[in-house]
């Protein structure tokens, strides 16, 4: 009897331990671990952002209309000036920001599912986002969909836990919306649901908020570029040119491709499922999840009838909606009542994730995610090292700094300081041609090769020719990834 009621004593207390702010803690261990021992930078959207930051440092305009330029993003340049600030530490400290941002989508995930459902639910939605590793490692590359999905989830979250909570809601949409202008539907929509009951005070300003993110988006389009649509007629430019975009007959299979990949085949399985059980057991608690994987759905689709990319970074939001009803599936057993049914569905459910746990561990090549985190800090001191070496430097000064594809421009560009019309893409095969002297930066080794030196959206027999030095160039400096020539006339 003394070790069944000293059994039940311990079992109280691991009750009462408070268990979301320790595996909280944890889980920031984890992240600050792994950004120390591998050391990424950021990748090539980032990276411009912190570009056209210094360019706004230096009292210049911001250059939107470069080749192969990505979209910019309003919040996304006010983060790029901040952290441009801070010289070359800029970029690893930028990172370091997405990487916090990163918690917070767990913390708001957990509190999203929790006030929609209850804690348990709450902790399996969290365990699930830390195990689809596409999320952490966009966040290892400093992606703004991170910092976005994390206003996204603190509005619906505090929604949930205060329905028609309205202003702090609409802030928080309005920020995501000056990342990614998916949150102007979300917040239009949100807007729409609260009329009714608002006075027309209240109508006017929501409205102000709802949209002052596309305003201000085209306002600094027009600014930079004089033209308001900039973002929205060069992104499908772009996407045209890289045969990114889609007819609408395949979206609903790159749908569900995307999803698979980004969750996995059972994680996506169970969410759906999940849906249809939370609507029939807890139907008045599945609004604002429900309603943001459809709202997700829908401007996926938009976006590629629109003919922009169809990329699967644009269906993070549903696919995050879907951890929580996959997380409903596992442990929505704690919305009923003790009985039977709760009793057999918390012993299948932990079935499940044991069998879950086996297959991930069975399919998922951790060894593969540690090396490409290991190459993409090992090249980038490797870049930066060689570009910082004196002949290279003063070799730059005879011209232009031509690159093999746009993929190296940015990181140049950031290394050297240099303005956009200094380094030159030799995919842009009008501009190269103007070149006769300065450097060019080729892949030495192979894995920046296939990387860096193949344009993976078009690849063509001539990406291998330009990995090859121009005529007249001589070698200058190399290391094991990366290798400079020069010409001096």
């Amino acid at each position: 009897m003394t070790t069944a009621l000293s059994s039940r004593s311990l079992a109280s207390r691991a009750g009462s331990l408070p268990w979301p702010l320790i595996l909280l803690g944890v889980l920031i261990l984890i992240v600050a671990a792994g950004t120390i021992v591998f050391p990424t930078y950021t990748a090539y959207d980032a990276t411009y952002s912190l570009l056209w930051g210094r360019e706004i440092l230096d009292g210049q305009l911001p250059v939107f209309d470069t080749y192969r330029a990505p979209t910019e993003h309003p919040l996304g340049l006010v983060f790029g000036v901040f952290f441009a600030a801070f010289g070359r530490a800029g970029d690893r400290l930028m990172l370091l920001a997405t990487m916090g941002s990163f918690v917070l989508v767990v913390v708001a995930l957990y509190q999203l599912a929790r006030n929609s459902f209850t804690v348990l639910v709450g902790l399996a939605a969290a365990a699930i986002l830390c195990t689809r590793f596409d999320f952490p490692f966009l966040a290892a590359r400093a992606f703004i969909d991170i910092p976005d999905l994390a206003l996204l989830l603190w509005a619906a979250a505090l929604e949930v836990a205060k329905p028609r909570r309205g202003a702090i809601v609409f802030w928080l949409l309005a920020l995501a919306g000056l990342l990614r202008p998916e949150a102007w539907i979300i917040a239009g929509i949100y807007w729409l649901w609260l009329f009714p009951g608002l006075s027309w005070r209240r109508r006017v300003e929501f409205a102000m908020l709802v949209g002052a993110a596309p305003l201000i988006w085209s306002g600094v389009d027009y600014i930079v570029t004089g033209d308001p649509l900039f973002s929205q007629t060069n992104t499908t430019d772009w996407t045209a040119a890289n045969k990114r975009n889609k007819p609408a007959g395949a979206v609903p299979g790159e749908t569900v491709l995307f999803l698979s990949q980004l969750l996995k085949a059972p994680v996506m399985i169970a969410g759906l499922i999940g849906i249809g059980l939370a609507a029939w057991l807890v139907p008045q608690r599945v609004r604002v999840p429900l309603s943001l994987f459809l709202i997700g759905l829908f401007t996926f689709v938009l976006l590629a009838l629109g003919q922009f990319s169809v990329i699967s970074r644009y269906l993070l939001l549903p696919a995050i909606m879907l951890m929580i009803f996959a997380a409903f599936l596992v442990a929505g057993f704690t919305v009923i009542e003790t009985g039977n049914v709760r009793k057999y569905w918390s012993i299948a459910a932990a079935v499940a994730v044991a069998a879950l746990v086996v297959w991930t561990v069975a399919r998922v090549n951790v060894g593969v995610l540690v090396a490409e985190l290991k190459f993409r800090g090992d090249s980038m001191r490797a870049l930066t090292s060689l570009l910082d070496q004196p002949d290279v430097r003063a070799a730059a000064k005879c011209g232009p700094v031509l690159t093999s594809n746009h993929r190296l421009m940015p990181g140049v560009r950031w290394i050297m300081d240099l303005p956009a019309d200094q380094v030159v893409a030799r995919s842009d095969v009008q501009e190269s041609s103007k070149v006769k002297s300065g450097i060019v930066v080729l892949a030495a080794g192979r894995a920046v090769f296939l990387r860096g030196g193949l344009d993976l959206e078009n690849p063509v027999a001539a990406d291998t020719l330009r990995n090859l030095p121009p005529a007249g160039y001589r070698p200058i400096a190399a290391n094991e990834l990366y290798s400079v020539y020069g010409r001096c006339r």
